[in-house]
């Protein structure tokens, strides 16, 4: 054999870890050159770079091709072992097209031949398609046997492998300290060895063992490093996009779950690397199922049951079989649907999924049989299930604890210990309360709290059982934008966030320049995501503080003793009806309101009349039908939502707790509204905190956008009556605001509004030099007291699960601002100026914001249809 083509092929080999495309083109070389010298070993060699660099560019059918020549040119030339080790290479290309059989028979067919170094490398490879099977237990001896003979010989590279394989066994039994250890020596490898693509798939690793064990901020940093280097190689990110799907289910990132894991389909498919296919099937169903799209996730996960069925994978089978039942559970949930499963069948399966390693999961399956033994009365069978799925409450990732947890509240539920009950469902609560503290981005704050909803409903359902307004209100509070009470993470200092915040602003500005010219703004607008994302992805990358904890419940008689001549009115929505709950003058009721879908549905006929009588150019019929149907839906809701309270709230200045579609209700157009200082909070435990925020010092900030009539002259009537001079025209860049805004007393923002459409974070206010958003916000030391947002519809926040709020006004409100002034509803924002102007001038005589805003709402009511309608959207938000 030549030396020098023996060396060559060895070479590609060796570069297929580090670079793909570049040992294609060695190895190509090399077996010409290879062929024409009849030197049929090292065209073995070339041959089998050849196959393992087209697995690696997504080209399987060549591979194989390649595998099959190599196994054939190494048994011609009499060199058993090079045979055998191309052997071992087809047998992981046969695994990755899920052929396991066949490719667990190569193996078996290779070990036969080979001895040293080479047998270790086959029981390394054996090992690593007994992993994917979910042979756990017989793939780690193989590990185990192979790894010292590798070390041995310096054979770096097959070490590199075990130590990956063996860390994703590790994770799988949540053995985290050893996973890591084990990759982080993989690690220091490919960085001696300069295998950056291999580098790629340890980050990778790295990411999933943090997403398991629940540090979510470490687990993007090392996914976002894997796909730089994953993408640069063009190498295929199925995986990954699979690993980032499960790490964004596991903080109710639903959208961008499902998103991942239709690409990971996507990718599996047009790659026809089979063996990963149903992983992502089995992930899409699930983020279907946790999106409502109960239907779509039994037909996923059933497609899941039947590949792993036939790749001979019981393991992963059992799991799409528990999520096939998940699924017929929530379309049970739907209208007119019947799940048809059984508590024996959740029995049966959470047994299997704990033979078969699926701690977590089979913690859940207990957890649905023994609340489905419960609705049916099976209290004997419910307590048996829940006991056994509240035992690893001490140990274990935070939200399988907090799930234990859960389990032990309805166990002691169910047994009649009350008391006992209601402190566990506390414990879970706090124990995802610290979970959620370390996430730094308000994003995944808001999300993840999705985790308290049933464990609080729970609490809630307790309350209400209890007939106690007083615990009804606690755990009404429980459930209720709780992300805010934490302490939001400043970003350090960064120059890379910097400048893609301004070339953010530069872009978007372009946009709406080329958009009036009519010009091509599609280059544009792909630039925009690109960057939004990059912003976003950056904000999510942080590390919470250390200072940050979770909040304490809030005890009803402090809340009461702070109330003074106010009133506070909570709702609660308990399945689909509404109640309330009252505090004032000392004394805490609970009245029961009606459906929850006859308000909201009257939200919605609101929003449309004031938005039909927000046109300027409406004829005088168009305006009539609009106020008549503003005024019958304004009726109807005071006397469902106001009415039966009216004995204890009399005419009191209200403090009012939202829930769901009534955050966006401008609660000035009810009948019992009309001229009364209504506050709106996100919570009463954020509006206790409010009410030891600063007092009266600081500076005055005027500031106007942009492309608004009339805001300039808005902006200089409000700035005289403080003696101040408002940031305008080319001055009002988004830098100048945020400045202007840090220690604030007062800020009053005249600026177009935009609610972007998929994340709230970037909701914005134009200023000169493009958008300012919360991410710009964020940069702030200290907040503003009270600002006022003279924008169309930007004091809505997003909704998600337990009340949690997203945006402008929301994300003011976490950073430390006591009051927020803003609009509710979509009304042209050049509508505003008569009722800011009204506003200020009562606020400049020493009234306070609710009131002054109350007094100016009524002032303008017999105004150009216009008007009433901007001034009737705004709301007071945050604390009286």
């Amino acid at each position: 054999m030549s030396a020098t083509l023996d060396d060559q092929a060895r070479e590609a080999l060796r570069l297929v870890e580090a670079n793909p495309g570049k040992s294609a083109v060695l190895a190509r070389a090399v077996a010409d050159q290879a062929r024409q010298k009849r030197d049929l070993a090292a065209l073995s060699i070339a041959e089998r770079a050849l196959g393992l660099a087209a697995l690696q560019l997504e080209d399987p059918d060549a591979a194989l091709r390649h595998l099959r020549a190599a196994i054939r040119l190494g048994r011609h030339a009499g060199a058993t072992e090079l045979a055998a080790e191309a052997r071992l290479s087809l047998a992981f290309a046969l695994n990755m097209r899920g052929h396991v059989r066949q490719a667990l028979r190569e193996i078996e067919r290779a070990l036969l031949g080979l001895g040293g170094v080479a047998r270790a490398r086959a029981q390394a490879q054996r090992g690593a398609i007994l992993l994917l099977l979910g042979r756990l237990d017989e793939a780690l001896p193989d590990y185990q046997a192979a790894l010292p003979v590798l070390r041995g010989a310096a054979d770096h590279g097959w070490v590199y492998k075990v130590l990956c394989n063996r860390a994703v066994l590790y994770g799988y039994r949540q053995e985290f300290t050893a996973a890591e250890a084990d990759l982080r020596e993989a690690e220091q490898l490919c960085t001696k060895l300069e295998l950056d693509l291999s580098l790629g798939f340890v980050y990778q690793d790295l990411g999933w063992i943090n997403a398991l064990r629940g540090d979510v901020p470490i687990a993007l940093h090392y996914l976002d490093l894997a796909e730089q280097r994953l993408r640069a190689h063009g190498a295929p990110v199925g995986e990954l996009l699979a690993d980032r799907c499960q790490l964004l289910l596991s903080v109710l990132l639903l959208s961008e779950a499902l998103q991942a894991a239709e690409e990971a389909v996507l990718e599996f498919e047009q790659q026809r690397r089979k063996i990963g296919l149903p992983e992502a099937q089995l992930l899409l169903a699930q983020a279907a199922i946790l999106d409502g799209q109960a239907s779509r996730g039994l037909q996923e996960a059933r497609t899941a049951v039947r590949e792993f069925s036939y790749q001979r994978r019981p393991r992963w089978a059992t799991l799409a079989r528990f999520t096939v039942l998940r699924a017929r559970l929530a379309v049970g949930h739907e209208p007119g649907a019947g799940s048809g499963v059984s508590v024996k069948q959740l029995e049966h399966v959470a047994d299997d999924l704990a033979s078969a390693g699926w701690t977590g999961s089979a913690l859940e399956a207990r957890l649905l049989a023994g609340g489905l033994a419960l609705q049916r009365g099976w209290t004997s069978k419910a307590c048996a299930q829940l006991q056994r799925a509240a035992l690893p409450r001490r140990r274990g990732p935070a939200l399988q604890r907090a799930q234990a947890w859960h389990a032990e509240a309805l166990q002691q539920w169910a047994s009649g210990n009350h008391r006992g009950a209601a402190a566990a469902a506390r414990a879970a609560l706090r124990v995802m309360d610290e979970h959620r503290a370390g996430l730094g981005a308000t994003d995944l704050r808001a999300h993840a709290s999705g985790h308290r909803v049933q464990v609080a409903e729970f609490g809630l359902r307790m309350a209400f059982d209890s007939g106690r307004p007083a615990r009804v209100l606690e755990w009404a509070e429980q459930g209720r934008a709780s992300h805010l009470l934490l302490r939001p993470v400043r970003p350090p200092s960064d120059p890379d966030l910097a400048a893609a915040l301004s070339e953010l602003r530069a872009i978007v500005s372009e946009i709406f320049r080329l958009r009036g010219a009519g010009g091509n703004i599609a280059p544009l607008e792909r630039r925009q995501v690109a960057l939004e994302r990059q912003i976003r992805d950056h904000d999510r990358r942080l590390p919470t503080e250390q200072t940050s904890r979770p909040p304490r419940p809030l005890p009803a008689r402090t809340l009461s003793g702070s109330l003074g001549d106010a009133a506070l009115l909570e709702f609660v929505r308990l399945d689909d009806t509404l109640h309330a709950v009252t505090v004032a003058g000392g004394r805490i009721r609970l009245c029961q309101l009606g459906p929850a879908a006859q308000a909201f549905e009257l939200i919605d006929r609101v929003r449309f009349a004031l938005h039909r009588l927000a046109r300027n150019h409406a004829t005088d019929a168009s305006n009539a039908a609009a106020s008549a149907l503003l005024a019958d839906a304004a009726e109807r809701l005071d006397t469902l939502l106001l009415r039966p309270v009216t004995s204890e709230i009399a005419d009191r200045p209200l403090v009012v707790v939202p829930t769901g579609a009534l955050q966006s209700l401008p609660w000035s157009i009810l009948p019992s509204c009309a001229g009364r200082p209504v506050t709106v909070t996100p919570s009463a435990a954020l509006w206790q905190a409010g009410l030891r925020g600063g007092g009266q010092s600081g500076h005055i900030l005027v500031a106007a956008g942009p492309g608004l009539p009339g805001a300039a002259t808005e902006a200089a009537t409000i700035a005289a009556l403080y003696q101040v001079t408002a940031l305008a025209g080319a001055a009002a860049t988004v830098e100048a605001v945020t400045t202007g805004l840090d220690g604030a007393r007062l800020a009053h923002l005249a600026a177009h509004g935009r609610i972007h459409p998929h994340n709230p974070l970037f909701t914005s206010l134009r200023f000169a030099d493009g958008p300012l958003t919360v991410y710009d916000l964020q940069q702030l030391r200290q907040a503003p007291q009270l600002v006022v947002l003279a924008a169309c519809d930007v004091g809505r926040s997003a909704v998600r699960a337990g009340d949690e709020l997203l945006g402008l006004s929301a994300s003011f409100l976490a950073l430390g601002t006591r009051h927020v002034i803003a609009s509710v509803i979509p009304v042209p924002d050049a509508e505003t100026a008569p009722l800011m102007i009204a506003f200020h001038r009562l606020l400049a005589n020493a009234e306070a914001a609710t009131p002054a805003l109350a007094r100016a709402q009524a002032q303008l009511g017999d105004t150009h249809p216009a008007a009433m309608a901007a001034a009737a959207g705004f709301v007071s938000i945050g604390t009286a």
